[in-house]
């Protein structure tokens, strides 16, 4: 879509209107389309998974340049649309559904996919850790999010939006923030601005989390009470695993008396091996 004209007069003749509940906001801004597909490094020989094509801002490039790509779309009226706009194409493949529940790895035969998305805000956080659990497949992502939420998966300790997401994420994966997207590239007009970010997962952790179900107990239970002292937000889980919360912080070199958003990812990892 070239622009909020082309945008309005293509959701009308879809009969489409955009819906609140899939976070409906649909790129109009052609040199942002392109300069996410650049980002993505999208060459001949790639595999492209493009989640919530919508209209098919990102999608014309993305056809034009990868071997294969296939779309993920809920919104049935634009799956029609899709289907037809790419029937002559053997390379793209329309998947009609929820990503959240499609079994993705079963429907892609490739054994290596680049994620290219506009992710609707109210479920970015969830694909982000799906994507995360798909990360052997799917290691390198793309995505258009909320800029709050771009800034949450970058933060570092003591930084304002460190927290949880910022932990887990980039326990498997570097993120850096590609560049930032105005709301007025979208239609309808979303209330706040966007980031473009670039994540590259690896298989492996980056740091040795130890047991990893674990480490997610204990970064989450640090932060679930993020104003206390960790002795006290990691008592109650200390106390199921059978340890001293004063001794296992300690141990792993954290003073028991800081706070969760002080701790980086090492200290994170060492502090779980620790319980």
């Amino acid at each position: 879509m070239g622009s909020r004209r082309e945008a309005r007069r293509a959701l009308a003749a879809a009969g489409v209107r955009p819906r609140k509940r899939w976070g409906q906001h649909f790129l109009c801004d052609p040199r942002v389309a392109r300069r996410i597909v650049e980002t993505a490094d999208v060459r001949p020989a790639s595999v492209v998974l493009e989640i919530g094509p919508g209209l098919g801002a990102l999608t014309d490039e993305l056809a034009a340049r990868a071997a294969r790509l296939y779309l993920v779309e809920i919104d049935r009226a634009l799956v029609a649309r899709l289907d037809a706009r790419y029937a002559g194409d053997p390379k793209v493949r329309v998947l009609a559904g929820d990503v959240l529940a499609l079994p993705l790895p079963e429907l892609i035969a490739e054994p290596s996919v680049t994620v290219v998305a506009n992710l609707p805000y109210n479920i970015s956080t969830e694909v982000l850790f799906r994507l995360l659990e798909w990360r052997t497949r799917f290691p390198r992502a793309v995505l258009m999010l909320q800029r709050e939420v771009a800034e949450r998966l970058t933060a570092t300790p003591a930084s304002e939006g460190y927290g949880v997401t910022s932990v887990l994420v980039q326990a498997f994966a570097e993120v850096r923030i590609a560049f930032g997207v105005s709301r007025r590239s979208f239609m309808p007009r979303p209330a706040v601005d966007s980031s473009v970010v670039d994540v590259r997962w690896s298989a492996a952790p980056r740091v040795d989390l130890g047991d990893v179900a674990l480490f997610r107990d204990v970064v989450r239970a640090a932060f679930g009470q993020r104003r206390k002292m960790l002795r006290n937000a990691l008592a109650e889980l200390a106390a199921r695993r059978g340890v001293v919360a004063d001794a296992a912080l300690v141990q792993a070199g954290i003073a028991p008396t800081a706070r969760a958003e002080t701790v980086d990812l090492a200290g994170f990892a060492r502090l779980a091996r620790t319980f």
